[in-house]
């Protein structure tokens, strides 16, 4: 076998980099560091550098894209079978089929529409992917989530009305805003609900999120560098 090319190797220094990072912001705050899962998001990277990251042992990661998602990851599930695929954004309700073929966790539910349909795509298919709810933490008009007073009714309708596998709460805090309160306020509404998953944090917040409460925290940019530009 030959010697990695460079980019692997980047990859594979930038996993290390962030595992530790998670580790040390993890044990600062008296928890343990196998409590947070590393959501490596790999949308838009080119084969070699997600091939790099499941090379170098990580085994959880994020798509955006449903079909981007399609077109990469069936192949690579037959060699990597214990790949666990999470689904990170918006996501359409005539998506909602396709995505419980595809993806073991769903953490972009924010609407009744949006579970009613996994609902039914679950029980058609006899797969039943974990969920997270979105929550709009930041209570920004022109994003996606739902409304922190509007939680309640969700849960109640995704975990008792419907049967679902609800597993916790979901945030993207506003752009450029400090993930502390964000990260707080989403732990606490997910022990409200006893919910055990609390996925916020990203490439330039993450060590903060992990101390105000993260289970999960999705990192990109760290791992494998810059985002090819997206063509649709």
């Amino acid at each position: 076998m030959g010697q990695p090319t460079q980019a692997a190797a980047d990859v594979a220094a930038g996993l290390a980099e962030v595992r530790e990072r998670i580790a040390a912001a993890a044990r600062a705050a008296g928890r343990d560091p196998a409590g947070v899962t590393l959501v490596a998001v790999s949308k838009t990277q080119p084969p070699e550098r997600v091939e790099a990251a499941l090379a170098a042992g990580q085994r959880v990661f994020g798509e955006n894209y449903v079909q981007e998602a399609a077109g990469r990851w069936p192949p690579l599930r037959e060699r990597y079978p214990d790949v666990e695929l999470h689904m990170i954004g918006g996501l359409q309700s005539n998506k909602a089929a396709e995505a419980v073929a595809l993806f073991d966790v769903i953490e972009s539910v924010d609407r009744p529409k949006l579970a009613r349909e996994l609902a039914k795509a679950a029980e058609r298919q006899g797969r039943r992917p974990r969920l997270l709810i979105q929550v709009n933490t930041g209570e920004e008009p022109q994003k996606s989530g739902v409304l922190p007073a509007a939680l309640p009714d969700l849960v109640g309708l995704c975990r008792d009305g419907l049967g679902l596998p609800l597993e916790g709460l979901m945030a993207i805090p506003p752009e450029g805003a400090d993930v502390a309160p964000h990260a707080a306020l989403l732990a606490k509404l997910a022990r409200r609900h006893g919910l055990p998953a609390v996925s916020v944090g990203m490439s330039a917040d993450f060590e903060t999120a992990v101390r105000f409460g993260a289970t999960q925290v999705r990192v990109g940019t760290l791992i494998f560098g810059a985002r090819a530009p997206r063509h649709v």
